[in-house]
């Protein structure tokens, strides 16, 4: 069956299209994705405002017709945490219903971090172990840890890279006083879960997700997409932390130009590199290896389990 992922998130909002059926690797057929940073949209009083609201809606409407046009048999639509953590999600939610006719399932920051770690464990196997899996979204970071399908563990914080960017780093270049300030709120934010892992051991293999660490894996060297999904990609803390410096003193534009860098995404990269640093180091951890599996294949596993055994 073909199925439908639609993904309205902190950055994108993103349909993607795979053939699936239980028991078997979901392959994409196609993608859709509109960036409409909905994480920087927020007002004063953290709602989403007429205009993010009316291009949310016509964003979606785009999607479905995606969909349909790709033959689509049914389309999962969810919405992470621009969305849950908006003050008018309810209306967001209603109009967006009302109009389009997408139920959205709001996820909590949890079921984010547990969905993720399922499809970096199915990825990745069994023999991998104990997995340690940290994804950076424009809104949240999710950090999960366990050794089954379920996580021992899952959280989320709220460090996500386009919320950090809209409220810590205003200037481009960023002036070093903010970024200074923003290390240490990202530090002391990360810490106060590490006990919460700690307690369990260490992993025996940890993962990344998400396009923040993928940008700076192929900074750091790592294979370009285009070579395929089953190349080995890893991102070293010591990398990271020769990177973190250089990002901090260009401007977006000049963020950009580097190898792997979208537009879309320039102006947040150095959060997202100040929240994969402190992960990185606050966990002990030397390297990550990226999984091309994140959040949108884990709703698809989650669907796949449900269906019916013949």
């Amino acid at each position: 069956m073909r199925l439908g992922v639609l993904d309205v998130g902190s950055n994108t909002v993103h349909l993607l299209a795979v053939d699936a059926h239980r028991g078997a690797r979901p392959l994409p057929a196609h993608s859709y994705k509109a960036e409409l940073r909905l994480a920087e949209l927020l007002d004063e009083d953290g709602a989403i405002g007429p205009d993010g609201v009316d291009r949310l809606v016509s964003t979606i409407t785009d999607a479905l017709q995606a969909a349909e046009d790709k033959g689509c048999e049914d389309v999962l639509p969810f919405a992470t945490s621009a969305v849950r953590e908006a003050t008018n999600a309810e209306q967001v939610l209603g109009r967006v219903k009302s109009e389009t006719g997408v139920d959205l399932e709001v996820l909590t920051g949890e079921e984010e971090a547990r969905l993720t770690f399922l499809a970096a464990r199915r990825w990745f196997g069994w023999s991998a172990g104990k997995l340690l899996v940290l994804d950076i979204g424009g809104g949240s970071l999710e950090i999960a840890y366990g050794i089954d399908e379920e996580p021992d563990a899952a959280v989320s914080l709220p460090l996500g890279a386009g919320r950090l960017t809209a409220g810590w780093l205003p200037g481009d270049p960023p002036d070093p006083v903010d970024v200074k300030a923003l290390r240490r709120h990202v530090r002391a934010r990360i810490a106060r879960s590490v006990g919460e892992f700690s307690r369990f051991g260490s992993p025996d293999h940890v993962v990344a997700t998400s396009k923040t660490f993928r940008q700076l894996a192929r900074l750091a060297g790592a294979a370009r997409s285009a070579e395929g999904l089953y190349v080995q990609r890893e991102l070293s803390r010591t990398s990271l932390e020769e990177w973190v410096p250089k990002l901090a003193t260009m401007s977006a534009l000049q963020r950009a130009a580097l190898p792997g860098v979208s537009d879309g995404r320039s102006s947040q990269l150095l959060a997202g590199a100040l929240v994969a640093e402190g992960a990185m180091d606050l966990f002990g951890v030397e390297s990550v290896e990226i999984c091309p599996w994140a959040l949108r294949e884990g709703i698809i596993l989650r669907r796949l389990d449900q269906l019916p055994t013949t």
